[in-house]
């Protein structure tokens, strides 16, 4: 059974851009159910990236919503992936000659979700898909893109709706 592994913009862009939280309950009633079905899963990096260090009054509704409504379990540990982590890592300082120096650390911080959500379902590419908003965009040079690193692991990589259409589920 494969597992849709989520970015951090999955959950950003969705209730910025498109679903916000006070509007389409019926798609984030449905992330809610996916989450505790285990069809849908994140990281730790994820969590870090959607919880901040505000005090409680300062703290945004998506990160309310989160923490109300997905369980520590969805936000996998990563401590394990090294193995995969150091693939990816590998792959982008071979890429020197494409991305500029500060992509490749934006893309490696330690801060930064993306290299350990891709190595994430490395670990396991038979059955992790990688879900995020971000564009292939193989020629860019100022930025490393989820799903040109996906391509070059062959890892499955799409977009919200394209999961959802995947598992059949509307909202």
């Amino acid at each position: 059974m494969a597992i849709y592994v989520v970015d951090s913009n999955f959950f950003i862009q969705a209730h910025r851009d498109y679903y916000p939280l006070d509007v389409t309950f019926s798609f984030w009633d449905k992330v809610k159910r996916l989450a505790e079905s285990g069809l849908i899963i994140s990281i730790d990096k994820v969590r870090e990236e959607l919880y901040t260090n505000k005090k409680e009054e300062e703290k945004d509704e998506l990160e309310k919503w989160c923490r109300a409504n997905l369980s520590n379990d969805f936000f996998k540990d990563t401590s394990q992936i090294m193995t995969s982590y150091g693939q990816v890592s590998n792959w982008a300082v071979s890429k020197s000659g494409q991305y500029t120096p500060a992509a490749i650390n934006e893309f490696l911080g330690v801060d930064e979700a993306d290299a350990f959500v891709i190595s994430y379902a490395l670990s396991d590419l038979n059955n992790r898909i990688v879900v995020t908003q971000e564009v292939s965009s193989p020629d860019s040079k100022k930025s490393i893109k989820i799903p040109d690193v996906c391509i070059a692991f062959n890892i499955p990589v799409m977009n919200t709706i394209q999961m959802f259409r995947n598992l059949g589920e509307t909202f």
